[in-house]
């Protein structure tokens, strides 16, 4: 029987063994990171049970692409880099769909995968490096002669280019000793830094002074940049109406955010910023789901762009005027050019509802109808509820899918980190029970709210069980309508035949339960009492609340995006 002073020793000898390649990458890990998330193979084991002899945390997933959300979500969750790990062949390709949504959102993570052998591929072996190349993620790669310096490289170049990075152990190096010289690597150049010239900011103070309406619209750029201040300041000199993208919900703290922009921004106060004449968007990207395909703002609005992006990258057809600047000390340079507005003459004085409590409430003034022409629940009714029976210091992460048309419009955050959707860049769904787990590791003080529909949910049920080992205190949402609900509003609404959309009735509390969670079925709105209920208990662990939402009610992003699709 192996005692516990025996696994002292055996911890005690490892640690005094020779540094190898494997143990050298795990100690810039334990150097440079909180937190690994990843899955055991043979061409990662001596690096995690380096860490994992040390106390280093570690959370495992059930399938590898959970690894890579779990560090994605990390880093959204803390702005600090993620790392995750998987072997090389199967456990690397497992990753990919994950990887691909890191890049799209620009996430800065580390992943440490085994890799073939130098002396040449095996059977099992793909071209890694290109493969990681073909979604745009750039692969290091750990030799005896360069391990320490290159995983240093790997945390750097990820933080600094905003995305994820590949750092391969070939297989047959992992154990080989580290060289006694230790070949150092060039410093990466510095990031540019762009100043704005101040006659281009002179002349965007001049176009914000003329504006009657002017609207402010932030997006993640901002929460990077640490610009809020600065934004906020300016927009109050304008008396400005202020929105935020999705990623920098609540950025803002301010009465006058009209909330989300895009196909998410709730109807009232759509109707507000259709009446911008000037829009300074601030670090936001700008793409048709935060435009809501284009009419978002009034056809001949002044639109004008702030990011330190390249110009060409940013093309846009609504965009009239664009600075590439650093947003900080831009946003700064134009709130000192622009004086007080008098704040009887303002856009906020002619619409002071936009400030009540009224307007920022969660009441579903798009349909308040408990339900849906099917008889199954109304979305919108049970997430406006939900935003009531929740607690209010919460991450709330979503999983992709048509479900995420009505948290992101009616669940409030504390901050933007709190608000998580991994899988949106890319497209795709089932990463939310990765996602979430992520987000529980990195803040154990929330309750970790996950969103999900059957759909995704079904995809990723794997990690349902890594969800519930990571979090102390969770909640998991399913929009259970019982179909995959965008293909429904896409195509069968066009007489496409149904048949391969729809899913028979899943009981998640079910399999929640199944797996030591508390949960319950709702059928009605009386139903979600339940996990009120259970949340005034103060318990620890996670409540699995199954939603049998209507398949007729469509979000407001997807009806946006039909109707884009018409005007084609």
């Amino acid at each position: 029987m192996t005692t516990t002073a025996d696994s002292q020793q055996t911890a005690s000898a490892v640690a005094a063994s020779a540094p190898t390649v494997s143990t050298a990458v795990a100690d810039v890990i334990a150097e440079r990171a909180q937190h690994l998330f990843g899955l055991m193979g043979n061409g990662n084991a001596h690096l995690i049970s380096h860490l994992t002899y040390a106390g280093f945390p570690f959370t495992s997933a059930r399938h590898e692409a959970a690894t890579v959300t779990m560090a994605d979500a990390w880093h959204r969750a803390t702005g600090t880099v993620g790392v995750a790990t998987t072997t090389y062949g199967a456990g690397f390709t497992n990753t990919y769909t994950a990887l691909a949504e890191a890049r799209l959102a620009r996430i800065p993570l580390v992943l440490v995968v085994g890799d073939a052998p130098t002396t040449g591929p095996r059977p099992f072996d793909i071209d890694q490096t290109m493969a990681a190349a073909a979604v745009g993620v750039a692969t290091l790669v750990a030799t005896p002669e360069n391990a320490v310096a290159v995983a240093h490289r790997a945390f750097d170049l990820a933080r600094q280019t905003v995305q994820p990075v590949v750092l391969a152990i070939p297989y047959d190096v992992g154990t080989a000793p580290l060289a006694a010289e230790q070949s150092g690597l060039e410093p990466l150049p510095a990031k540019a830094a762009w100043y704005a010239d101040p006659a281009d900011l002179d002349r965007i103070a001049d176009l914000l002074r003329a504006a009657e309406r002017p609207l402010v619209l932030a997006g993640r750029g901002v929460v990077l940049a640490d610009a809020a201040a600065p934004l906020r300041k300016l927009g109050d000199r304008l008396g400005a109406l202020f929105m935020t993208s999705v990623m920098a919900v609540g950025v803002v703290d301010s009465p006058w955010d009209l909330g989300v922009a895009g196909g998410f921004t709730r109807a009232h106060r759509l109707e507000l910023a259709r009446q911008a004449d000037v829009v300074l968007v601030a670090g936001a990207s700008l793409n048709a789901f935060q435009s809501r395909y284009g009419t978002l703002f009034p056809e001949g609005a002044r639109v004008i762009r702030i990011d330190n992006e390249p110009a060409e990258d940013l093309a846009h057809p609504q965009v009239t005027d664009y600075l590439r600047a650093d947003l900080a000390p831009a946003l700064a340079g134009l709130a000192a050019r622009i004086p007080a507005a008098d704040a009887a003459r303002t856009w906020r004085a002619r619409v002071p509802e936009a400030a009540d409590a009224a307007f920022h409430s969660a009441e579903p003034v798009e349909d308040p109808a408990e339900f849906g022409p099917d008889g199954r629940l109304n979305p919108r009714a049970v997430v406006a509820a939900l935003e009531e029976i929740l607690p209010t210091e919460r991450s709330v992460v979503m999983d992709g899918g048509h479900f995420i048309g009505w948290a992101p419009m009616y669940l409030s955050v504390p901050d933007p980190r709190a608000m998580v959707l991994v899988g949106t860049a890319f497209q795709s769904i089932g990463l939310g029970f990765g996602s979430a787990a992520g987000v529980s590791a990195a803040r154990p003080d929330r309750t970790t709210v996950l969103v999900t529909g059957d759909g995704g949910g079904l995809m990723g049920l794997a990690d349902l069980e890594t969800f519930l080992r990571a979090t102390r205190r969770g909640v998991v949402v399913v929009l259970n309508d019982s179909a995959y609900g965008a293909e429904l509003h896409q195509y069968a609404s066009k007489g496409l035949d149904p048949t391969a959309m729809l899913i028979d009735e899943v009981d998640f509390a079910a399999l929640g339960r199944a797996l030591g969670a508390r949960g319950a079925k709702a059928h009605t709105l009386a139903d979600l009492e339940a996990l009120r209920e259970w949340l005034a208990t103060g318990e620890d662990g996670v409540f699995v609340l199954d939603v049998a939402i209507s398949q007729k009610v469509i979000a407001e992003f997807m009806a946006a995006s039909l109707d884009a699709g018409k005007r084609l």
